[in-house]
This record gives structure tokens, C-alpha cells and sequence, in this order.
């Protein structure tokens, strides 16, 4: 396999427990109640993988954030844990609120922006204290309003704790030593390897369920996002894990064994 560039990939030990948690899409209060099943059945040696989509579509992103954060915290205060055993992956949510923040150097800005709004970024925008009127005037004024605007955004998400490193921190891909798992946001593409796959992360996957062979050298590949909307569901090769939250569907998550086995399945 080639070298892995670990800016942009995760490494998870491949000899223990893995939860890996779908899209959340801003529900909190189903993230809470996720996160209390997981601490129940947590144990020393484990590791968590959150798959994207932490915000989008609902309102309560910051609320959202603050839960994984916090999470994290106390995961991190148990015997045995280290830093490296709670993962962040990167969403289609996370990508484009970066290219958000860097909005004025798009060729198009006030398109790139309905786009965006499109794919429900609106409601984040907005939970970090913006509004969409002021981004699209902005977008009409030039480039020195657009300047302004996605400074102010910037400087909201700096003025809560922890927000900023948590974007900072998030990767494109998870792999486990062994090889054996690959966890990914929404899909790949079967035919480019790892170190290629690019926006096929965050907006691939149309064909993730027909896989009918491994995506070699690995057993097994999770995502946490179907834009298909098609549930949680099993092949040989693949593990989809977005029940629907966000969407009116619930908050998933699994506990894998080491060779991608599901161990258990709980949701929220």
C-alpha cells in the first residue's frame, strides 16, 4: 500500500473495539442520548470514529459541537485512553463550511453561496451568528464586503471553545494498522486508491452499496452518510451507518470488532 500522508488520514489500532458514530446533522439531543449508550459499554482499549456532518440542516450545530467536544473530554479522562483513540472525520458539511470562510475568493461567490444553502449549511451559518441576507449582499458588494463577512463568521467560531481546533483536527479518512477497516465520510471511489480519492470522500458513494468485491487492502470500508437517503445497511464489503438523523430518521452507531464484525448497533 503507499505511504499514507497522517494529515489527512487517521490511524486507528486494529486490535480493539471501534464505535463509529453516522451524519448527525445538528441533533443534539439524539447525539446525547447516543453518547450515554456508548459510555455504558465503553471500555479501556476502545475508540471512537465520528464519520461527518457534525452540523447542516438542523439548528443546534453549536449546541451539536459542544456535545462531541465535551464527549470527547470525558473519554479522554478514562484510564486507558489515549488522544489518538477518539477520531473526527471530515463531512460534506465541514468541507464546505471551509471554503465558506474562504467564500471571497471563489469565482462565483453569490452562486457557490445558493449552492451551499442548497446542501443545508444555512442553519449553521446562522447558529454561528451571520445571517444569509447579509452573505448574499455582501457577495453583490465585492470582494472587501465578502472579506468582512466571512471574518466576522471566523471570528464567531474562534469565540467558542474548542470549535475552531476541532476543524482543524479533522480528517479525511480513518484506517485501521491491520488494514482491515477503512471509515470514510460518504463514499469512494472503488476504482482510484486511497491517497486519489479527493472530493469522492465527501461527495462520492452513488455506487458505495453495489461494491461486490473489497476495496483492497482493506475488508471492509464504513461510511456515516448516504445522500441517497437509503438507511443503515451491510454488504460483504461495506457498512452504511446514516440512519436518517437529520432527516426525520435516528442517530446511528456501531461497535465493530477488529475484522469489521458488528458487535452491536444502537441508535438514537
Amino acid at each position: 500500500m503507499p505511504q499514507i500522508d497522517f494529515t489527512l488520514f487517521a490511524t486507528l489500532r486494529g486490535n480493539a473495539r471501534i464505535w463509529a458514530v453516522g451524519a448527525i446533522h445538528s441533533e443534539v439531543d439524539r447525539l446525547t442520548r447516543l453518547h450515554r449508550q456508548i459510555a455504558e459499554d465503553f471500555l479501556p482499549g476502545d475508540q471512537i470514529v465520528y464519520l461527518g456532518n457534525y452540523s447542516g440542516h438542523g439548528r443546534a450545530a453549536i449546541a451539536a459541537i459542544d456535545e462531541l467536544l465535551l464527549f470527547r473530554r470525558a473519554i479522554l479522562a478514562l484510564p486507558g485512553v489515549d488522544m489518538e483513540d477518539v477520531v473526527f472525520l471530515r463531512g460534506a458539511q465541514e468541507e464546505m463550511w471551509q471554503k465558506l470562510l474562504q467564500l471571497q475568493f471563489a469565482p462565483d461567490p453569490a452562486q457557490v453561496l445558493r449552492w451551499m444553502v442548497e446542501q443545508g449549511i444555512g442553519p449553521t451559518i446562522e447558529a454561528y451568528g451571520a445571517s444569509l441576507e447579509d452573505g448574499a449582499s455582501a457577495g453583490r458588494d465585492g470582494t472587501l464586503a465578502l472579506t468582512r463577512w466571512t471574518s466576522q463568521l471566523r471570528q464567531n467560531m474562534r469565540n467558542l471553545d474548542g470549535h475552531t481546533a476541532l476543524m482543524n483536527a479533522l480528517r479525511h479518512a480513518a484506517i485501521t494498522e491491520t488494514q482491515n477497516l477503512l471509515f470514510v465520510h460518504a463514499g469512494i471511489d472503488p476504482d482510484r486508491p486511497l491517497e486519489a480519492q479527493g472530493d469522492s470522500f465527501w461527495w462520492g458513494g452513488s455506487s458505495f452499496a453495489d461494491m461486490d468485491a473489497p476495496y483492497l487492502p482493506f475488508l471492509r470500508v464504513v461510511r456515516g452518510y448516504d445522500r441517497r437517503h437509503g438507511g443503515v445497511a451491510e454488504t460483504p464489503h461495506t457498512l452504511t451507518l446514516d440512519g436518517g438523523s437529520g432527516f426525520g430518521g435516528e442517530l446511528t452507531c456501531a461497535c465493530l470488532a477488529p475484522d469489521g464484525t458488528v458487535l452491536r448497533l444502537i441508535s438514537a
